[in-house]
């Protein structure tokens, strides 16, 4: 073989083989985007970050919300789920701080100033024997309303408060709300028709959920419509699993909201006496009456 034929062939050999590698090479990206692509599928991603999230039982929590009226409140402290339940101080919407206890339908709220020796107002709220209804706030359930949702999107990797996370968006209607679940089934049915029946009065419900590298939610930003109005909420997580479990407060410190209402009621009877013989006193002396 001559030199030029040496030379044609080395060249053909070396296209060849830059040819192959080039082909090899959009193979592994396109095969990598796919991999991303799929690790970071919004319903695979929302199904996996709620069933590592329902294990780990209690987080600690951060929330701040708008209501419909404009009013800017706030909990933080720890959030619990399946039962619902907090240990959280409330902020804002006009009223002093104050801390809330609540196990499933069990809410005790810390008096201002003690009631016949006791700090805590206990209020059940079930409703005739059936459990309340309502929604929670915590990260199981802001997942719980996403599962199955194909209208999320992937938005791409951010961070959020210096923590590494994958974005997530979405804008659902009432009935995507109640077809949460239907395609994944990671809930269990009881917990599935509660969340339905939490979320019949929303009419619209737009959301951007971060979720960390380690899988848990670490924030959600969410806006929530309803016939009276929208209100706004921003919801930050952290700590999974490493909270203790809500308790309730001491016994002997807690007094029943049915108490408080008839104790409430004596001191308004005892007051209304009290301005009747003010008024028979002042009229015996002939004056005008209080109730003139």
């Amino acid at each position: 073989m001559n030199s030029a034929v040496r030379t044609r062939t080395g060249v053909a050999m070396a296209g060849a083989a830059l040819l192959a590698g080039g082909l090899t090479a959009c193979g592994g990206a396109d095969g990598a985007k796919g991999a991303d692509a799929k690790a970071h599928d919004p319903v695979e991603a929302v199904k996996a970050s709620y069933l590592k999230t329902v294990a780990a039982k209690f987080a600690k929590a951060e929330l701040s919300t708008v209501d419909k009226e404009g009013k800017v409140s706030s909990q933080s402290g720890t959030k619990g789920w399946y039962p619902s339940g907090h240990d959280v101080v409330l902020k804002g919407g006009g009223e002093p701080d104050s801390r809330s206890i609540m196990m499933g339908d069990t809410v005790y709220t810390q008096l201002d100033k003690p009631l016949k020796g006791r700090t805590w107002m206990q209020m059940d709220l079930s409703k005739d024997g059936k459990p309340g209804v309502r929604l929670n706030e915590d990260p199981a359930e802001y997942l719980a309303m996403l599962l199955g949702q194909e209208k999320l999107t992937h938005v791409g990797a951010e961070q959020t408060d210096g923590i590494d996370a994958q974005h997530y968006k979405g804008s659902f209607t009432n009935a995507d709300l109640l077809k949460a679940d239907e395609s994944t089934r990671a809930m269990e049915d009881k917990n599935r028709q509660y969340l339905h029946e939490s979320v019949k009065h929303i009419t619209a419900f737009e959301v951007d959920l971060w979720i960390g590298a380690d899988g848990y939610p670490v924030r959600v930003d969410s806006s929530s419509t309803d016939d009276k109005g929208t209100s706004k909420t921003t919801a930050k997580f952290s700590d999974f699993g490493r909270p203790a479990p809500v308790q309730p407060p001491p016994a002997d410190q807690v007094v029943s909201f049915d108490a408080v209402m008839k104790g409430v009621d004596a001191d308004l009877e005892q007051a209304d006496k009290d301005l009747e013989e003010a008024d028979k006193t002042l009229r015996d002396a002939g004056l005008p009456g209080l109730r003139s």
